[in-house]
């Protein structure tokens, strides 16, 4: 691996925000190396000889970079998903205190499909992997300056901050991701049916499943009344070409 000088343990860059710097640090190990510049591109980190980018926003921003990468290293992408999460109010007075509460939303591993579908294809690559790190994280927010005392409007999230993480799941291939699909929705199944057994909106569903079938482990198998069906490649069967 050709690459430029490695920049020390503990490196952040002048604008990394502090969660993405956090997760970083939790997946180091002593002799990894800090932002690497590689085939023009810096690497979060590399970790015996696998290039580990972290990315807690759109999986768009980075598709051309993760795909150049792959070409010639084995890359793995790190995805946090906040199954916990506090948000704190930055105080709207000088000499205020800040106001921390428990959000009610709680995501999940099918979080990760919403990101998901910017790149289903090079989970078909040899050289990809995927990691999803369930973790427990603040989110700061501030007025935007039209805030009320009591209202959530006018309030802007400003960033995101690690607490810990409580888990982790490493998706090598697309069977890996397959492993998702709960036992409840049987060999055939509708994006609503989908939905209800995942607990999750019918919209992250039809990601889902386009994920899937992108990665060629769903395919269409015909219709149930109006609603498309769709099923694993291994049980399915065309009535007309038997």
């Amino acid at each position: 691996m050709t690459a430029e000088q490695p920049s020390p343990r503990g490196f952040n860059t002048l604008n990394e925000k502090p969660l993405h710097a956090a997760l970083k640090q939790w997946l180091a190990a002593p002799e990894d190396a800090f932002e690497v510049k590689l085939e023009g591109y810096f690497i979060d980190l590399i970790h015996e000889e696998v290039l580990i980018e972290v990315q807690t926003g759109s999986f768009g921003a980075i598709r051309k970079k993760l795909t150049v990468l792959c070409e010639n290293h084995p890359v793995r992408l790190v995805y946090p998903v906040a199954v916990e999460k506090w948000v704190v109010l930055q105080p709207l007075e000088a000499d205020g205190s800040p106001v921390r509460r428990k959000s009610p939303r709680r995501d999940s591993l099918y979080s990760l499909f919403r990101e998901l579908i910017y790149l289903p294809k090079l989970m078909q690559h040899p050289n990809f992997s995927l990691q999803v790190l369930l973790i427990q994280e603040e989110e700061m927010r501030q007025s935007n300056g039209k805030t009320r005392r009591r209202h959530e409007k006018g309030w802007v999230k400003v960033e995101r901050r690690l607490i810990q993480v409580v888990g982790q799941r490493t998706f090598t291939t697309p069977a890996d991701l397959s492993t998702l699909l709960p036992e409840e929705v049987g060999n055939l199944f509708t994006t609503q049916e989908l939905a209800k057994a995942t607990r999750q909106p019918d919209w992250l569903a039809r990601r889902m499943i386009y994920c899937l079938k992108e990665m060629g482990e769903l395919q269409p198998a015909g219709k149930r009344g109006r609603s498309n069906l769709f099923a694993r490649p291994q049980v399915w069967k065309d009535p007309f070409h038997p």
